[in-house]
């Protein structure tokens, strides 16, 4: 539920902790979670007490607020519920005050927070001028929320650019213009990010500029669950749900294995768009139904994934999709959803 009126309330009933943290923005469509989870572990290796909001989770509920790589503790996490969960505020919102409440509770140097869709509207964006303000890839997604234009999504996502501002912009193309305008009506400053040839390169060097602006030069290495994540050197496992998502699991496919994929997709994403770039790969693709209500059932998954490859069978259930043994090289894919649902299994 876009908008900040209910959140706004919220926070001015605990406080507004928001107002007193150092905090890094992220908005962008693509490589958010990375480049909050590099900038976060940076300034903890440096010396800083980090605090880090990211969405969605895979392993744990409350990865999504961690301290200096700390899952907020259940104890604290279930206080601040009771305390503040009969408030008007969808679960998100409520997510999202604790955090700013936690983070101001714990008296952290800097606050790394990620938008959760959008920016302009999204729950997050309830704070004053950040310190910095990042961009990361932008592409089609959420458009039933955040517009049917890639121009339209870059305009909410420049939302998070605030008056007096550094910012710094992921090399985005043609629609980069929509942000330098931006950042001039609001006399934000702007440093914008080099093209690397590749998603990775480009993430990380996003990360870079903005630790580079706070005083940071050594960048930390990191991994995450469900981002082309390996899991032992035949399964990955991958959450990305859109073209620039595809694009960027697609460079890093194995090219020398036969490739079994079980796939599960929501069905407000761009399914075939995304099946063109990834299926064509595939000796073997397994469709199957996220538990969700949002989720495309397999059987007519499958019938999309067999234009783009000749083998294809559904199953309902992920848990049983990934039970088999007779693979090459396994890879997962198509939701945080699905990641969600079997990485246990996987393990």
């Amino acid at each position: 539920m876009p908008g900040l009126e209910r959140i706004w309330v919220l926070l001015d009933r605990i406080g507004n902790p928001q107002n007193s943290l150092k905090i890094i923005h992220v908005a962008g469509t693509n490589g958010k979670g990375t480049v909050c989870n590099i900038i976060a572990k940076s300034l903890e290796k440096s010396g800083y007490k980090t605090g880090l909001f990211t969405s969605p989770w895979v392993t744990d509920y409350r990865e999504q607020i961690q301290i200096n790589g700390e899952f907020i503790p259940e104890d604290i996490f279930a206080d601040y519920i009771e305390k503040y969960s009969q408030y008007d505020a969808t679960e998100f919102e409520l997510i999202t005050a604790i955090a700013y409440k936690y983070f101001f509770d714990s008296n952290v140097d800097y606050a790394v927070i990620e938008c959760g869709m959008g920016g302009a509207e999204d729950s997050t964006n309830a704070i004053p001028t950040p310190e910095i303000a990042v961009i990361t890839s932008v592409s089609m997604d959420h458009t039933n929320f955040l517009g049917d234009t890639i121009e339209k999504i870059a305009q909410e996502k420049a939302g998070i650019i605030k008056n007096g501002s550094k910012v710094v912009l992921y090399p985005n193309g043609n629609i980069n213009g929509i942000f330098k305008e931006r950042c001039i009506s609001q006399n934000a400053e702007l440093f914008e990010v080099q093209d690397k040839g590749n998603f990775h390169l480009n993430d990380i060097e996003t990360a870079k500029t903005a630790l580079n602006l706070l005083g940071v030069d050594k960048i930390a290495d990191i991994s995450l669950p469900a981002r082309q994540e390996y899991i032992g050197n035949s399964v990955m496992l991958d959450g990305a749900h859109n073209l620039s998502g595809a694009q960027a699991l697609e460079k890093a496919l194995p090219k020398d294995r036969k490739i079994t994929a079980v796939i599960g997709m929501m069905k407000d994403k761009d399914v075939v768009g995304y099946l063109k770039i990834i299926a064509p790969y595939c000796t073997r693709i397994i469709t199957t139904t996220v538990s969700n209500p949002r989720a495309m059932n397999c059987d007519d998954l499958k019938h999309l994934a067999e234009k783009y490859c000749s083998d294809v069978t559904a199953v309902e259930k992920p848990f049983d999709a990934v039970k088999i043994n007779n693979y090459d090289f396994l890879l997962v894919c198509g939701s945080f959803y699905l990641a969600r649902e079997v990485r246990k299994e996987l393990l």
